[in-house]
């Protein structure tokens, strides 16, 4: 037949699904009636039956559903006035049995969700599918009835301003008969708004959201919502209804969205801190966050606990309308001490995102009564004669005192504006007790004794001494000095372990004499020159061949101050040593073609010495180049046996008189037994020694 286009009233309005007794509809195969109803008048229209229609019932249903069964639901069911339009129909009757509804309001937001997904879906679809629809209107409707939803609820967190990713039942959401799926959430006035619905054999969901959602949100191919540039309008629960041609389920997911606070900023700083005295220290802000952020306060990185008396600790929480973040402000008042002059203050902001912020440490001045001065000298150590000293006085108030009382040699002196005195060229006479105080308060001062290091040194005789060999020195040294100095004598820039012996003075004893002094940083210098004067005297006069074997050197050593001048009685090269300690060395070099007698003469003011040397010419040596150095060696041996002859004779000597001197103490007889036995003994003495 062709196609009718009648409808089934079930309900006038949605107020009859609200009702105690809930209405079951039962169908069964008889001459086609269809009941119709156009804009409120009703009616049967009769025809012959076009197929036999059988429905398979959802368990517990009180209903006989004949097969081969086409329709077309071309309009939403359960509004007002609302009816079924279908196509071949045999019979339909409804017939009445009540159950207990416990929540009528979400079951009737179910199965407005269904219908809507029907005519939705029946847009444009092609014949068979629809018809298979038609089955899914009445199968449907009754497992939405008679099963529950599914169970427990997900919680999804995101981040303020990124992208959301809301799971269905964590992707296991497609069963074998998928039809459709559709997400709504929930409003602020308990009903559901509409986001989007996908279509199993359709590429691309169909947003049907009317409010902020519609440019926000997409579905993924797990079949998870998708949201973008998340907002704190989106904590809500967002509901993922899967429907199958045998099922209908629900996944509902609550969504959070988390801000992280800004960093902490630290405001309204305190200028000072008191002493004892509860003081507002400063606030510590953490703007722009959800959930709000918690404030600690933490002094030297430690918890600082409030006890509402010494410390106080005050928090508030304001929403911003526009965006509806939070902001937390905590106030500290504290009790400072004198101790928290280096102590660092600093608050740390907690948060869910973590992790914590802390701000940059502040410290604070401590403002307390002076309770102790002090006077410092400077510079420290010790203090010499003609030094500037610097008296200090200090104070451990905070802020410390700017002027004060200084006590000079008992006359009171103010200084304003500075907390030092000076002392220029201090000298011993400056030494004694100084004092400082404070102005306002005289008792407060503080003292200290001063001690001035001083030394004087001289020595007796000084400058330039003039002395001749053999005479006598004396050197006395004066020194007045606040301590016993060391002393340490040099003589020409080279330390002495003691000053020399004057008693009889040599040319070695002139020279350049220091005496350094010291005492506690001081030292004192005191010199004299002493300069020994003497005849000129030849201490020797020798000859030897030079390195080339071609000439004789003459040496003459002549000791004598002034220094001595030298002539030689011939002519040859001349040559000198450095004059020093009174001695000097002079040289000649002459090539002697035949034998001379050569005189070595020095003088100087004080008078001349000479003496002469016999030196043989270079020829008659040819024979035996070395005759004069030998008869040197001869004259160096013949002195060395003599002297030894002399001490063996010596010895020989005292031996003698010793043994005389035993035997006149003898006898006779006593002598001969006496060496009658100590040959006996020398014998045996003999006789052991040999192997």
């Amino acid at each position: 037949m062709d196609k009718l286009d009648c409808r089934l009233s079930w309900f006038r309005s949605t107020d009859a699904l609200l009702q105690k007794d809930f209405p079951i509809f039962e169908v069964s195969a008889r001459t086609p009636v269809c009941i119709h109803d156009y804009a409120g008048v009703g009616g049967a229209v009769g025809g012959a039956p076009e197929r036999q229609l059988k429905v398979r019932s959802p368990v517990g249903a009180p209903s006989s559903v004949g097969s081969q069964f086409g329709a077309q639901c071309t309009h939403a069911l359960f509004a007002p006035q609302t009816s079924l339009s279908c196509l071949g129909v045999t019979e339909a009757r409804l017939s009445s049995r009540s159950f207990a509804l416990r929540k009528k309001k979400k079951l009737l937001t179910k199965l407005k969700d269904l219908i809507d997904l029907l005519v939705f879906v029946d847009s444009g679809a092609p014949g068979a599918f629809a018809r298979m629809r038609s089955v899914f209107c009445l199968g449907a409707f009754l497992a939405v009835v008679m099963f529950p939803p599914a169970s427990g609820t997900k919680k999804v967190i995101g981040l303020y301003g990124d992208t959301i990713k809301v799971p269905c039942n964590d992707g296991d959401n497609r069963p074998e008969d998928l039809m459709f799926t559709k997400w709504k959430h929930s409003k602020e006035n308990g009903t559901a708004g509409d986001i989007l619905v996908k279509q199993v054999q359709k590429e691309k969901a169909k947003i049907i959201a009317t409010d902020s959602y519609k440019d926000r949100t997409s579905i993924d191919s797990d079949s998870s919502l998708i949201i973008t540039g998340a907002i704190l309008d989106d904590q809500r629960f967002f509901t993922c209804m899967v429907v199958s041609s045998n099922n209908v389920n629900e996944y509902p997911v609550e969504v959070e969205v988390h801000k992280r606070p800004s960093a902490p900023e630290f405001r309204n700083k305190a200028s000072r801190l008191d002493d004892g005295k509860l003081t507002p220290l400063g606030e510590c802000v953490a703007a722009s966050a959800n959930p709000p952020a918690e404030i600690i306060w933490v002094k030297n990185n430690k918890t600082l606990e409030a006890d509402n008396k010494l410390i106080i600790i005050s928090a508030s929480i304001t929403k911003d309308p526009a965006t509806g973040l939070s902001t937390t402000t905590s106030k500290l008042q504290y009790t400072a001490g004198k101790q928290d002059a280096t102590s660092k203050f600093a608050c740390v902001v907690k948060h869910v995102t973590g992790p914590d912020q802390m701000s940059a440490p502040e410290t604070f001045s401590i403002h307390y009564p002076t309770e102790k001065v002090n006077l410092q000298v400077l510079p420290l150590g010790s203090i010499k004669e003609g030094d500037n000293v610097i008296l200090k006085c200090q104070a451990d108030g905070n802020p410390p005192p700017t002027s004060f009382n200084f006590h000079i040699k008992g006359k009171k002196v103010l200084v304003t504006d500075s907390d030092v005195y000076t002392l220029s060229g201090i000298n011993r006479a400056d030494f004694g007790e100084y004092k400082c105080s404070l102005i306002d308060n005289e008792n407060m001062q503080s003292s200290v004794n001063i001690t001035v290091t001083y030394l004087d040194l001289n020595v007796i005789p000084s400058g330039n001494i003039l002395k001749k060999v053999g005479e006598s020195l004396e050197v006395k040294i004066d020194k007045n000095s606040s301590s016993e100095p060391s002393v340490i004598w040099s003589k020409d820039n080279g330390k002495l372990d003691k000053l020399p012996d004057f008693s009889s003075l040599t040319y070695n004893h002139a020279g350049f004499y220091v005496c350094e002094a010291s005492v506690a940083g001081i030292k004192r210098n005191a010199s004299f020159k002493l300069v020994v004067e003497g005849m000129p005297v030849i201490k020797s006069l020798k000859k030897e061949r030079s390195t080339d074997g071609k000439a004789k050197v003459l040496i003459c050593v002549a000791e004598g101050a002034p220094e001595p001048e030298v002539t030689w009685s011939v002519n040859g090269t001349h040559s000198q040593s450095q004059y020093s300690n009174g001695v000097v060395t002079y040289k000649l070099t002459v090539m002697p073609s035949a034998n001379l007698t050569v005189t070595c003469r020095v003088s100087n003011s004080l008078g001349t010495a000479s003496k002469d040397i016999e030196v043989l010419s270079l020829n008659e040596e040819k024979p035996d180049s070395r005759k004069d150095d030998d008869d040197d060696k001869a004259k160096v041996i013949v002195g060395v046996v003599v002297a030894l002859i002399v001490a063996a004779a010596l010895v020989g000597i005292i031996y003698w008189l010793y043994m005389k001197n035993r035997q006149g103490s003898w006898k006779t007889n006593e002598k001969e037994t006496g060496t009658s036995e100590e040959s006996k003994k020398l014998e045996e003495n003999n006789h052991r020694q040999e192997p």
